[in-house]
């Protein structure tokens, strides 16, 4: 899942980061890689804690949404990438239809990308909807 983050800095070194989607989520770093690296893990923790406490995940908004909000003006934004997967709950099998062309086209995709068929889908789901609030 990729969550919008805003960085912040005043002396173009060390940096601190909110996550708009999770508030509360915050980070740091000494250098904006380092700050992007450790809003990562901000933000597994932070989802882990929704999870445990029976919330559902959040679903990313885009950065125009985040944009008029002016706690996060002359912010720098980026996307980051978190696995959630381990926050999806156990798989379940489901038996679905699929025209044998479209099946194969599936297939061939995720190999070339290092994923499963039912990776695949589930991430392509999971992009759709996010773009889709």
């Amino acid at each position: 899942m990729r969550f919008p983050v805003v960085l912040h800095t005043d002396d173009g070194i060390r940096y601190g980061v909110s996550v708009p989607d999770l508030p509360g989520c915050f980070s740091a770093g000494d250098a904006l890689e380092e700050a992007l690296e450790n809003v990562k893990e901000a933000i597994d923790l932070h989802l882990e804690g929704l999870v445990e406490e029976g919330h559902d995940l959040p679903l990313p908004r885009p950065i125009a949404q985040h944009r008029t909000n002016p706690h996060f003006a002359n912010g720098i934004w980026a996307l980051v990438d978190v696995d959630v997967s381990r926050f999806d709950g156990r798989a379940e099998k489901i038996n679905i239809t699929v025209p044998r062309r479209m099946l194969a086209k599936i297939d061939s995709y995720a190999k070339a990308h290092g994923a499963t068929r039912s990776g695949f889908l589930v991430e392509a789901a999971r992009r759709v909807m996010e773009g889709h609030n």
